[in-house]
């Protein structure tokens, strides 16, 4: 065996061992607000239960090993001692992901990702209306472990409320677990789908995903695209321009060569099996053209 002493390591790599020998780990998709009211909402995956007389639950925002600066949610918590834990499905899973960008603060990130915010019956933050348990939590405390890159801020979270979509229940109001059908995180950019084992998603763009809100009505408000659709196509820079999206048009209309006059469903429709495969340009260039 290999083994280390965690003072011989860089904190990026200590952290990239620790993340990926830790794994998979449940996610917990917090709601917060700032003291102007702003909504935040971002994924953290140093998350568990640790109690249920009182019903206790522990997030952790550690401060970015980067540069050592701070989360928005850690701000908000300490502020507005108040957080909404989503838990994170398989269908939101790449609207999860887009919310993790490190968007400015003020940014609403439920608008970002596509996401619907739900007000809270407790708490002030609101719920992920998309999420199909929610936990409404005030803040015991914030528990700092350090004051360098790569620390840990364990924010222990009393649960006051909780919701459960009845989707998920059987008849006797037992959670189902295949219906729910959690992800959780692992090392690098996988994850991993309780029911069916690791898939992988691209890290979100450190130049910032245009986001769902940028998107054109149609393409927003679609009938076919999924919110995970919607989260793949929010993680580009920029949108392709006229000329890329004419080559393309020249390229694929042997195969659809009806294309400039499909509805926007049949456009849709194709554009979701190029996503099926990653092909997020292709498919921008389609629902575009």
């Amino acid at each position: 065996m290999i083994s280390f002493e965690p003072k011989d390591l860089s904190t990026g790599k200590l952290h990239s061992y620790l993340l990926s020998a830790v794994a998979p780990r449940p996610i917990a998709f917090a709601s917060t607000i700032d003291k102007d009211g702003n909504p935040n909402l971002s994924p953290f995956s140093f998350f568990n239960v640790f109690s249920a007389n009182p019903p206790i639950m522990i997030f952790s925002p550690a401060r970015r090993v980067r540069d050592n600066t701070v989360k928005h949610t850690l701000e908000n918590v300490e502020a507005i001692k108040e957080v909404v834990i989503n838990v994170v499905n398989y269908d939101m899973v790449h609207q999860a992901s887009l919310s993790s960008t490190e968007y400015a603060k003020g940014v609403n990130e439920f608008d970002k990702a596509g996401l619907t915010m739900l007000a809270s019956d407790v708490v002030k933050p609101f719920r992920v209306a998309e999420s199909p348990i929610q936990f409404e939590c005030k803040v015991n405390d914030v528990i700092k472990l350090g004051t360098e890159g790569g620390a840990g801020n364990l924010v222990i979270c009393e649960v006051v409320k909780f919701h459960i979509t009845e989707e998920v229940l059987d008849d006797n109001q037992v959670i189902n677990q295949e219906k729910l059908d959690l992800v959780a995180r692992a090392g690098g950019s996988y994850y991993n789908r309780a029911k069916k084992g690791f898939f992988e998603i691209p890290k979100p763009l450190s130049t910032l995903g245009i986001g769902v809100d940028a998107m054109p009505e149609e393409i927003k408000n679609s009938m076919v695209l999924t919110g995970n659709d919607l989260g793949m196509l929010g993680n580009v820079e920029e949108l392709p321009n006229q000329k890329e999206i004419d080559a393309f048009i020249t390229t694929v209309s042997e195969h659809y060569p009806n294309i400039k006059n499909m509805s926007h469903h049949q456009k849709h429709s194709i554009a979701r099996n190029y996503l099926s495969y990653g092909d997020v340009s292709s498919a921008w260039k389609l629902l575009l053209s």
